[in-house]
Order: C-alpha cells, then structure tokens, then sequence
C-alpha cells in the first residue's frame, strides 16, 4: 500500500480527491535574489458563484497592457459610487450575500454613468472593472484580492500603497498592483485585525493575525514602520499537502518520510526546526496527519495555523492584551491548560519563549508523541536554542538540567531549509540520543546534499541516508512497526538529469 494511501486511511473521513492540473513550464527567471520587475501574468480564478465572462480584472489587472491603478476620471467615480453605496446601503449591505452586493454595485455604476454628460461615458469593459474593484473593495481585500485567488502565489508583501510584492514559485516579483492611498490599506488591515477581535493602532503598531483560511498576516504600522503601513500576508494552499506530493516535488525522499510516519505513530517527540519561510507549519501540518485519528490533539498557537483533519482536535489561539494592558493569554498560558485537557498530543505551532520549559515538561510527563516547531539553523541549534529559550522562563536551573530535560524529552528533529530557487526541501533528520560528557548527542539518519545550482538559479541535489542506524529500531519494533535497515543504507548520486 503507498504511503499517502495509509495517510488517508487513517481518518474517518476520506478527503475528497481533486484533479490537479499539469504544472506550468518553469518560465525564464532570473538567477534566485533578484526580483522581478515586471507585471505578472496570472489566471483568471473564477470568484465564487461568478459566471464565466470575457477577461475584465481578473486577467486584465495584472496584466501588461491593462494598469492597476484608475485612470482619474474612474478613481474619481469609484469613490463617488462607494460614498453612494455607504449613504443609501450601509445598514442593508449583508456581506454574505455576494451575487446580491455585486447587482448591488452594477445598478448603482449604471445610475451614475447615466447622470453624467455624453462626453463622460466609459466602455462596457470600463464599468465591469470598475464594478470589480468596488466589489473587492465592499467584501474582500482591495487589490490584494487577485494574488489571494491565485493559486501559484504563496506570499503577498505590502510595502506600501504603492508597492505591492508578491512570491511565486519560489521567487519575488513586483506587481502593478496598488491601493489609492494610505487610508485605503489601512481600512484592509483594520479589516483583517478586527475580524479575530484585535488591534492595531500607535500604542499596539505591530499585529500577528490570520485571515479565514488560515493564511497568517503580519502588519506593522507608523510610527514604527517609517514609509506607512506594511502588511505580509503568507498563503495557505487550498489543497491537503500529502507526503506522496512532497516526494513527487522533492522536498523529501520516501524513506526520510516511512521513517517520520513510524515516529509520530509510535509516539515520538518530535521537532521540526528552520528559518522564516522554510515550510516548517507545512510540515507540521503533513507530520500530524500521521496521528491515529482516535487520538485527543491540542493545538497552542499565537495565530491558528494548523488544519488537521483528524476530529478530536481542540485549537487554542493566544489573545494580546487590550486597550487597558489586561487580559493578555500567552503560548505559555494555553501549553499549561492544554495539560489539564486530558491531550494525547500537545501540538505548539512555535516555541519562541518560556513555554519551551513548559513544553519539555508536558513531553516528560506523559504526553510523548507532542510537536513542535523552533526557528533553528541545524538540529545543534535548535539544542542551543531550547536551553535558551528555557532560560527565558525565569527558572534559574543549571545548564546540565536543562540539557538533560531536552535530552530526554526531544527525540527527532527534522531540519527543513529553502534553498536557492525557492524550493522548500527536508534537509536532515537526526534522532537524539541523550547526554554525553555534558553535552547532547545527535545521531544524524537523513540528510540532502546539495551537487550544484542550475543556470536559472536553482539548487539542486538528492536525498540519501547517512548510513547510521537508527537508536529507536527496539522502540519501532515494541510499537509493531519494523523498518527495514536497507533504509538506512547510503544513496549514490544520481546523474545531473536526475537531480532535483
């Protein structure tokens, strides 16, 4: 049976399986590091309950031929239409009626076109743009709708109105999309803030939050962000990562992923460690999907991440304090309710603070099988870092006690990196074996050696093992699970075609 088959079976419910379509050819990019100054072509993704129509925003937004922003004879009627629509609709506007808000819009375009002289009247194609933008506008995000319907595009970075970056398939490009002015990103951010009940204003100028699908949101604002308000929006993919599509892409090798599969159901502590952008939470997410779906999982995260598709899952989100400076709840505060609700799993979506201590403590205590995620150069670092982050909870334990509860507590931690082009890969996997003459030792099982980078930027190489076996085989074998010590064994390198 193939691995994503087991991964599916493991649920009550089978996911309902999608067709993918072919992936584009990789266009002609340059060498990784240098953005793209350019528009961006993109699909036009239909909009929920839309019909098809002949290409207006959706394709023409992005577009070469097509500007992003208003010529000043629609900006001016776009303002003046939303001013309509908020004078004579505010109270009546129901925002989960989209057909009825979009009919909405096209009456009131057409009544002030109407009003105007001959000389003022724009083409059919004009108007259903200009109907599209105040859409996003009323319901959505503004312009950053389009890159968020685009499934290619993983992150949108604002760096101010008139600046708009976006990454696809690994690589930065500009985009000609822009807001109007300050005041209308701003309404965007105190959109997105508000709907998960916090803040952003001079006192509070930074915010973490998320939007519906969990895609996480950054946003800084004066006077800390110099130029105007900045916002970072990191997309969620709308399809289930599995472990045979991470395979099939390369970000892992079969075997480094059997091995994983053993070590979350067999209930080993595991750390997933990386930098910013290295798809540690992705991975996250795919190593939770091995977690027998008759387990009890609790989530603590500072803004909800995870989608796991077991049932028996609790999600905890930490809350910062209010206007008053009161009510604050902390990662720390939910790893400590979290022991109180009779988990089977404690997942913590980072460990960035104090809570480590807590963390160690819950996977020492009888909750093996917990997760986590630490941001961490290699698995030496992610030692280092724990004993510091420790340290931060104000507990004054010498450096050997420390070491020993990270010793016994972590047992596998998987390295992830994004290497040059974007791609996101597993780059070790090392088990921890306990002190040694004070210090931790780490048995390395897995790791991807890098051969060379390709003409258009690319690093590439391959997955092997590194010959060592592993120190959990009696543990995997008490548990029913036996892996073969051939998946241990080194790989040679494939020839240049076949590096990925």
């Amino acid at each position: 049976m193939k691995l994503s088959e087991r991964f599916d079976r493991r649920y009550q419910q089978t996911p309902v399986a999608t067709p993918q379509a072919p992936a584009p050819a990789e266009p002609d990019t340059p060498v990784d590091g240098m953005p793209t100054i350019a528009p961006i072509e993109r699909r036009a993704v239909p909009r929920e309950g839309a019909t098809a129509s002949p290409p207006t925003l959706e394709t023409a937004v992005l577009g070469a031929d097509s500007p992003a922003v208003l010529s000043p004879g629609l900006a001016a009627a776009k303002a003046e239409i939303h001013a309509d629509l908020l004078r004579r609709h505010a109270a009546a506007i129901d925002i989960s009626n989209r057909a009825g808000i979009r009919r909405l819009l096209m009456q009131l375009t057409e009544d002030h076109f109407r009003a105007k002289p001959p000389a003022a009247l724009v083409t059919a194609a004009d108007r259903e743009r200009l109907v599209e933008i105040l859409f996003d506008e009323v319901i959505g995000l503004g312009p950053l709708e389009a890159p968020l319907r685009d499934p290619e595009i993983t992150e949108i970075m604002v760096n101010r109105p008139e600046q708009i970056f976006v990454e696809r398939r690994g690589r930065i490009e500009l985009t000609n999309l822009a807001f109007e002015d300050e005041a209308s990103l701003r309404r965007v951010i105190d959109r997105i803030v508000s709907t998960i009940g916090r803040r952003v204003d001079e006192s509070e100028p930074m915010c973490d939050a998320r939007l519906k699908d969990g895609s996480r949101v950054n946003v800084v604002i004066p006077p800390v962000a110099i130029y105007g308000p900045c916002l970072t929006i990191r997309k969620f993919g709308r399809e289930v990562l599995t472990p045979e599509r991470i395979v099939t892409s390369g970000g892992s090798s079969e075997a480094i992923l059997e091995y994983l599969d053993a070590a979350v159901r067999t209930r080993l502590n595991i750390i997933v460690s990386g930098g910013t952008g290295s798809g540690k939470t992705t991975l996250l997410n795919v190593l939770s999907g091995f977690i027998p779906a008759t387990e009890r999982i609790v989530t603590c995260e500072d803004a909800a991440e995870l989608r796991l598709r077991q049932v028996h899952v609790i999600s905890l989100e930490s809350k910062p304090a209010n206007v008053e400076g009161r009510g604050q709840i902390t990662i720390r505060d939910l790893v400590r309710n979290a022991l109180r609700m009779r988990p089977d799993r404690i997942i913590v979506g980072e460990v960035r603070g104090g809570e480590a201590l807590d963390m160690l403590q819950a996977m020492n205590t009888g909750h093996d099988g917990s997760m986590s995620t630490v941001h961490a150069n290699n698995p030496r670092d992610v030692i280092n870092r724990l004993e510091t982050l420790v340290l931060l909870a104000g507990t004054e334990l010498p450096s050997r006690a420390i070491r020993g509860q990270i010793a016994s507590a972590i047992n596998v931690i998987v390295q992830t990196e994004r290497l040059r082009g974007g791609s996101r890969k597993i780059v070790g996997v090392a088990e921890v074996f306990g002190l040694k003459e004070g210090e931790i030792g780490l048995n390395e099982l897995f790791a991807f050696r890098q051969v060379s980078v390709t003409p258009d930027g690319r690093a590439v190489g391959y997955h092997t093992a590194t010959g060592t076996l592993s120190t959990f085989q009696d543990h995997f074998k008490a548990n029913g699970t036996d892996l073969p010590e051939s998946m241990f064994e080194p790989s040679t390198q494939p020839p240049q075609d076949k590096l990925y």
